[in-house]
């Protein structure tokens, strides 16, 4: 059913939302949960949907990307299917950068359209968090007779006005508003006993229907629909297509979270290591880059509801809601708590821990009695012994010499070096 299937998945634009995170790499290659990275979470939701011809579009900071994609997702010799980036490129038809969602997927038609066959373009983000069958939103769009289906889901007064909103009639979408803020709009846009007699025990608050970002077109009305200057598909594709097209909705309404800021990303991430995570990573079957690491080692370690990753040494430390990261080495006394750690991307060896102890230089990993809150650690850094790391002075925002603050939480970037005693 899923053969004659196109995924695009879109890596999105700059992510300055999510810097200092998105410095040296795109977004969709942003490392969540430990081991994985955002890009992970859509592939395996197509793969997981017998989908198996997958494109990845992006033109920022792509090469850490393009490395993971090609050592994860290898098919063999007897299988047809692939994952592929599609970077912006210049050609004689076109000499810019993608200008949005709908130029990226304009730019790149004739990627998709060489397949014989080809009867449906599914279109994701590349930096959402969800499971979904996308088997089931194939089967509601055939049964509506669509021509493109909108992926939707109630949400609450507080997101609403950052969506696209929808207004559906026996399944068909027939009003859709781009992240409205006029009241009255939002007022008009309530589909409250529609959700209530879908969703019966759905929590209260959510009065709203907003768009996900997830799109299934036929391939001819995709065509049709991008033969024009449109850049965006939420502003202008979409609202153009209602006025014409048979627009189905399809309702869903698990888990799901676009992690655009970096608070979103932090809140998710700290989900993960709950004892009842809202997306759980042990009943959802997540692929990823196979890397062949030992087994964590702990000595009298005190750990509760947080994530330990493997090829960790974690030597008398104290670990509190938080995510520990592959690689991660945390010396006598550390306490770690509602952060994340990301780990590092090789093992020190001695040689080289003494050559940089000689320059004064930390170990990778954290220090002797270092205290860690409410923060983001990203991968490779080193941070000494005695450092209190957690947003003393409640600040919303700064850039710090080797450390950034954003929506409150602490940054310290890939490859930064933490001194000795530092307060931050």
């Amino acid at each position: 059913m899923m053969e004659d299937t196109i995924c695009l998945i879109l890596g999105g634009g700059q992510g300055s939302r999510l810097f200092p995170l998105t410095k040296d790499r795109s977004k969709p290659a942003v490392p969540i949960g430990g081991k994985f990275r955002l890009i992970d979470i859509p592939i395996s939701n197509s793969l997981n949907s017998d989908i198996y011809k997958i494109f990845i579009l992006t033109q920022f900071n792509s090469a850490s990307l393009n490395q993971h994609v090609n050592q994860a997702y290898r098919f063999d010799n007897f299988h047809d299917g692939f994952v592929d980036i599609l970077a912006a490129e210049q050609t004689q038809e076109n000499s810019g950068w993608y200008q949005g969602t709908a130029d990226a997927v304009r730019k790149n038609i004739k990627h998709f359209t060489s397949f014989k066959g080809v009867k449906h373009v599914l279109i994701l983000s590349g930096d959402q968090i969800y499971t979904m069958d996308f088997r089931e939103m194939f089967r509601y769009h055939e049964q509506m007779k669509s021509e493109l289906t909108v992926s939707v889901l109630p949400c609450n007064r507080e997101d609403a006005s950052g969506f696209g909103l929808v207004r559906l009639e026996g399944g068909m979408i027939r009003q859709f508003v781009e992240k409205p803020k006029d009241p009255a709009v939002l007022e008009s846009l309530k589909s409250t006993e529609f959700i209530r007699e879908k969703f019966p025990t759905i929590e209260p608050g959510k009065h709203w229907l907003a768009s996900m970002g997830i799109y299934l077109f036929n391939v001819e009305t995709l065509l049709e629909l991008l033969d024009n200057d449109f850049k965006d598909f939420g502003k202008e594709v979409i609202p153009n297509a209602i006025e014409n097209r048979q627009v189905g909705g399809y309702l869903f309404n698990g888990y799901w979270e676009d992690v655009g800021t970096i608070h979103s990303f932090w809140k998710a991430n700290l989900d993960f290591a709950k004892r009842t995570p809202q997306f759980d990573f042990y009943r959802t079957q997540i692929y990823t880059h196979a890397r062949y690491l030992p087994s964590s080692r702990f000595d009298a370690c005190n750990v509760d509801e947080s994530l330990v990753c493997e090829g960790s040494i974690l030597d008398r430390s104290t670990l509190r809601s938080s995510v520990i990261g592959v690689r991660s080495i945390l010396k006598s006394g550390a306490i770690i708590e509602n952060s994340i750690l990301m780990g590092s991307d090789d093992f020190e060896s001695e040689q080289e821990r003494q050559r940089n102890s000689d320059r004064g230089i930390p170990d990778i990993g954290i220090g002797e009695n270092t205290v860690i809150r409410n923060a983001i650690i990203d991968k490779n850094a080193r941070i000494g012994r005695n450092c209190h790391i957690y947003n003393k002075d409640s600040v919303e925002r700064l850039d710090g010499e080797n450390y950034y603050i954003r929506d409150g939480i602490v940054i310290v970037p890939k490859n930064a070096v933490i001194p000795d005693n530092t307060v931050i």
